[in-house]
């Protein structure tokens, strides 16, 4: 059922209400990320076996989020050319071979670049199960369908590295890649069984290059692009030095700063259940505005209890941030829909930049992050970093997006793609 298609009346509405297209939405968007965190445990032993340093076996972590960024790049303008259910069976393909390399691997060099070819085809499902919820859900829900399945993908994320380690303390290492294995043939199954071909029918002469341009071109994509982006390198920065301020400045262990860390976590996944909750009640420049909002009071009292000394204490450094996190939240899933709205059938390519934008800048900022936290006696660097991040958020909606009656309804949208130009 792929190509191009043409849907009849009420066949998206079937699609979207069923649960396993849901449930498939979710597991095709956490197969890379939770295989990425399953791994995570064991890297000790992988130093040890391999008779490698530590930092060698985190290669197999650092390269594995290069080809998710890669991935993100690839697969989404593949998805808008040959349909979704092709490229997320190739995927998942070059996924399992990848992971059976993973199991065989005899050395580290060997594990890494297998694992860099298990991130580029399992991150396709991250990238395609965008663009398919925007093929099949009215604008208006696509933020809130978005967040239901970061919802579920969190709890998922949140299990991994326990249930990885459980997996290699019972069976060893390689095991974890068996359970990886097993996991992509079953997603590949289920797709192959039960999600029907969504994406749009495309214009004749359409192709990358022109939705590219049109795009770029495009000033509301341009502005939710970065708008989201920028949202999401609170979250790298803030992994990337919290473990210095909490275990050098704070002097606390490394056990403590990941269950302080969960607390972020947390109030992301609680962020995403209210935007599954409000979303179809408001418009996405609302949400987006509630959110940016939270992110700068959190941001603000989190720089104002820096100055004073406060937050030199886990509660109040990650209690503050947890007000960040859940605005974050309403900020990520709105502008991302917001983003692969504007062109519909361009879904997977406007997809793929925003994330390859992402894990791309992602990376620099964690670094960036780890070099405010350990090269500092104060959190303050840190928090000014994230009020920065916040504050330019903030600007792109301000300065970047249109006003609010260019972006409210689906009418104006398909006017702006007829006129080939975006939307003013």
């Amino acid at each position: 059922m792929h190509g191009m298609i043409s849907k009849p009346p009420g066949a998206a509405s079937h699609i979207a209400t069923s649960r396993v297209v849901l449930l498939l939405l979710v597991v095709m968007t956490g197969i890379a990320p939770i295989s990425l965190y399953m791994l995570v445990p064991a890297l000790p032993v992988l130093a040890t076996t391999f008779g490698s340093d530590i930092s060698i076996a985190q290669m197999t972590v650092s390269l594995y989020m290069v080809g998710i960024a890669c991935s993100q790049l690839i697969m989404g303008p593949l998805s808008d050319k040959f349909g979704r259910r092709p490229v997320l069976l190739g995927g998942l393909a070059l996924m399992v071979a990848a992971s059976v390399a993973c199991i065989f691997a005899q050395n580290l060099p060997q594990l890494i670049a297998a694992r860099f070819f298990q991130a580029l085809g399992g991150a396709a499902g991250m990238v395609v199960s965008r663009a398919i919820i925007r093929d099949i859900y009215e604008r208006d829900r696509v933020a809130s369908m978005i967040s239901l399945v970061v919802a579920a993908l969190m709890i998922g994320q949140m299990l991994s590295p326990l249930t990885g380690g459980l997996i290699e303390t019972a069976f060893g290492w390689r095991a974890i890649f068996y359970a990886i294995t097993i996991g992509a043939i079953a997603v590949a199954v289920g797709i192959a069984m039960a999600l029907p071909e969504t994406r749009r029918s495309r214009a004749a002469g359409s192709g990358f290059r022109g939705d590219v341009g049109m795009l770029i071109r495009n000033r509301a994509f341009v502005g939710y692009v970065l708008c989201q982006v920028l949202a999401s390198q609170i979250i790298f920065a803030f992994a990337g030095g919290g473990p210095y301020i909490v275990v050098t400045q704070m002097g606390r262990t490394s056990a403590e700063y990941g269950a302080w860390f969960a607390t972020t976590g947390f109030a992301y996944l609680v962020g995403n259940l209210l935007c599954v909750r409000f979303a179809p009640r408001h418009s996405l420049e609302r949400l987006i505005w509630f959110g940016l909002g939270l992110q700068l009071c959190g941001s603000l009292l989190n720089l104002l209890w820096s100055f004073t000394g406060w937050n030199e204490a886990p509660a109040w450094l990650f209690g503050t941030q947890m007000i960040v996190m859940a605005g974050n939240a309403f900020v990520m899933a709105n502008s991302a829909a917001g983003a692969i709205s504007i062109r519909p059938e361009a879904a997977g390519t406007a997809s793929g930049a925003m994330g390859f934008l992402q894990q791309g800048i992602g990376a620099l900022m964690s670094q960036f992050g780890a070099y405010l936290g350990g090269q500092s006696t104060t959190t303050l660097p840190l928090t000014s970093a994230i009020l920065a991040i916040s504050l330019l958020c903030a600007a792109t909606m301000i300065f970047v997006v249109p006003r609010r009656e260019v972006v409210v309804s689906e009418t104006l949208i398909e006017q702006a793609e007829e006129e080939g130009t975006g939307m003013m």
